[in-house]
């Protein structure tokens, strides 16, 4: 699916995380054709029978749709495509951010779009279907990777120490010993940003420097919509990290801070758990919650100084 996945752990109790993680792949990837996902998005019914698997992570996806208003938004494949990102780019080095961020429009926060498409996306589980309507695509790219870290987490959970990483969106749980350091890395200069010592929860970053793109046209685009314009969103940031109860939460609301630009970022991640920003002229913000909430971070601290 484009991304790396690793799996840190005290003991196994015979689960097999590798094979779990390459069935997710086989199942979700929208880069194979033969993939379920490919097949639904494929499919010209409006009701298309789906196996446990795609059925789970469809929900995932519409939960994180639901947590952010619409703002991550899962039926954007059709706008991602257009953009530039047909195809995966994991082998493929990024374009320079700077040079993106020299180049790009004016900054302007990204909204839901007033369609909502993800709204008319149902799944039936007692009939084993996902209903949309025929032409909405779905990409579950980001959430199916929040999710997928949730569910080898709670079968982990129980044999003791474990750090799950599927593509920077981490489930950790450290309640039988020390906290894990959770190293948050600057996208402009690669140094550590942040660091996080958490004991429980989930802890992702989304930013626009790992999968960015100069087009034919010389204007340069990234994965992260904004779903009002169906474009690349450029807002003021370049990273966003969230910290929330598990992965998928945690990713969905990197990605909305992000879209939301530098105010509504800082409020999204002070209404949460907290987290960090990093500007686009390299500022490292950390973001406080507003109030105490029983994710389990032991101390936070930023290493970097402004780029």
């Amino acid at each position: 699916m484009g991304t790396i996945a690793r799996v840190v752990r005290d003991a196994d109790g015979g689960l097999d995380a590798r094979s779990f993680l390459a069935e997710i792949e086989r199942r979700l990837s929208r880069f194979d054709s033969d993939s379920d996902l490919s097949k639904l998005n494929g499919d010209t019914r409006a009701s298309v029978p789906a196996a446990w698997l795609l059925r789970a992570a469809v929900s995932a996806a519409l939960r994180a749709a639901s947590l952010t208003d619409g703002l991550v938004d899962p039926t954007l494949l059709s706008e991602l495509s257009l953009a530039g990102y047909q195809e995966s780019r994991a082998k493929i080095a990024p374009a320079s951010v700077v040079h993106a961020l020299a180049t790009a429009p004016p900054r302007q926060t990204a909204r839901p779009s007033p369609a909502a498409r993800w709204r008319a996306v149902q799944v039936d589980d007692c009939a084993g279907v996902i209903r949309r309507p025929p032409g909405v695509h779905l990409d579950l790219a980001g959430s199916a990777k929040g999710w997928a870290a949730d569910v080898l987490g709670s079968q982990l959970k129980r044999h003791g120490r474990f750090a799950v990483d599927c593509g920077g969106d981490l489930r950790v749980d450290a309640r039988h010993g020390s906290p894990w350091e959770v190293r948050v890395r600057h996208p402009l200069s690669g140094a550590i940003a942040h660091t996080f010592h958490v004991r429980e929860g989930g802890v992702a970053t989304s930013g626009i420097d790992t999968r960015l793109w100069q087009c034919e046209s010389g204007d340069f685009a990234h994965h992260l919509i904004d779903p009002s314009t169906g474009k690349p969103a450029w807002t003021g940031l370049v990273s966003a990290t969230a910290l929330a109860p598990s992965a998928l939460e945690a990713e969905a609301l990197a990605k909305a801070a992000l879209l939301s630009g530098p105010d509504a970022g800082r409020r999204r991640l002070r209404a949460g758990h907290g987290g960090v920003l990093v500007h686009d002229d390299g500022t490292v913000e950390p973001v406080n919650p507003r109030r105490r909430r029983h994710l389990r971070v032991i101390t936070q601290r930023s290493r970097s100084q402004p780029c």
